[in-house]
């Protein structure tokens, strides 16, 4: 059992390594800068959904708030760079200050709300989302209300293939570790709440401890990828707290596959390309102005055709046909 525990583990970082190396090589076959600002997108908006999977893929909790933790982290940055320089110091110290606060108040909200069933997290994240947009907008001195600002940024990242690497190198290190963290014993626990709290309860787990322990570690990877995307657009305002930012994580997540991790990546990826395609045929055809009806269409032809997501129908597709394959080798075996 060890032997083909180690076999999965080591056959896993070798294709994780083989299309990191390739993610890497990208910029240097294809210098476009439009590519480029879209693929550093979908590391972000990856790392975003990454984080919303652990929540909603690893322990069951479904949250509509989830774009608070994003725009904490989108105004750390901002409001840091804006008054105190940008240097790569300052830089690092605002991330820092944005994951804290992210940390503090994904602590409070879980510890408020999470003792009892899992539909008053999502609804209290709503609230706290909400309630962090209208504080944007009205704190004019600090936020510069809806409107937003703009700041400038370390000269090293002026590049955007520096940052396309850093950025990368960011996914594949938040991935090793949330997939480590998954693994763990304490991430087996949470995969016990998921799928059936009252037993996980009986056997003397302090359910609302490991949630919060969750909710808390989703909620700074939020904010991580949350700074990363005020950093590539240079400019911050409310709109990294609306509901929709939240909704394409749970799409992201969806579609990619719940409980995966790398789904998230995947669903990152094929919403971003199709927004990014639909709006630029919107351009010549009249008829893609109302793009977000073939969204819609797209995602409902997706669920249809990989009802448990794409990276998981694509394991069960696979697990069906290794199976006989396993079963013909042990017959072979002992015959």
């Amino acid at each position: 059992m060890l032997t083909l525990l180690n076999k999965r583990f080591s056959g896993s970082l070798s294709v994780y390594g083989l299309l990191s190396l390739l993610l890497a090589l990208y910029p240097l076959i294809n210098d476009s800068r439009s590519a480029m600002i879209l693929v550093t997108k979908i590391f972000i908006f990856g790392i975003f959904a990454i984080s919303y999977d652990l929540l909603l893929g690893y322990t069951g909790i479904v949250s509509f708030g989830h774009a608070m933790f994003f725009g904490i982290g989108a105004y750390a940055v901002g409001i840091m760079m804006h008054n105190y320089g940008s240097s790569i110091g300052v830089l690092l110290l605002a991330v820092l200050v944005g994951l804290l606060v992210a940390g503090v108040v994904s602590y409070l909200v879980g510890m408020l709300s999470l003792r009892l069933k899992s539909h008053y997290y999502a609804m209290l994240t709503l609230a706290f989302a909400g309630l962090f947009q209208v504080a944007a907008e009205k704190w004019r001195t600090l936020t510069k209300g809806g409107e937003g600002f703009t700041f400038s940024i370390p000269d090293l990242l002026m590049d955007r293939r520096t940052f396309y690497w850093i950025s990368l190198a960011v996914l594949i290190i938040v991935f090793l570790l949330l997939r480590r963290f998954t693994v763990s014993p304490l991430g087996r626990v949470l995969q016990a709440i998921r799928e059936n709290e009252q037993r996980t309860r009986s056997l003397g787990f302090n359910l609302v401890h490991y949630k919060v322990i969750a909710s808390v570690v989703a909620g700074m990877v939020a904010a991580l990828a949350g700074s990363m995307y005020a950093v590539t657009l240079r400019f911050v305002n409310t709109s990294v707290f609306a509901t929709d930012i939240t909704l394409d994580a749970l799409l992201m997540t969806i579609i990619g596959g719940v409980g995966t991790l790398y789904g998230g990546l995947i669903g990152s990826a094929i919403i971003e390309l199709a927004h990014n395609g639909l709006s630029n045929l919107a351009k010549t055809y009249a008829i893609f102005d109302r793009w977000i009806i073939f969204f819609g269409l797209l995602y409902i032809l997706i669920v249809m055709v990989f009802p448990q997501g794409i990276a998981g129908t694509v394991k069960m597709w696979w697990t069906k046909w290794r199976t006989p394959v396993l079963e013909r080798r042990v017959e072979k075996k002992w015959h």
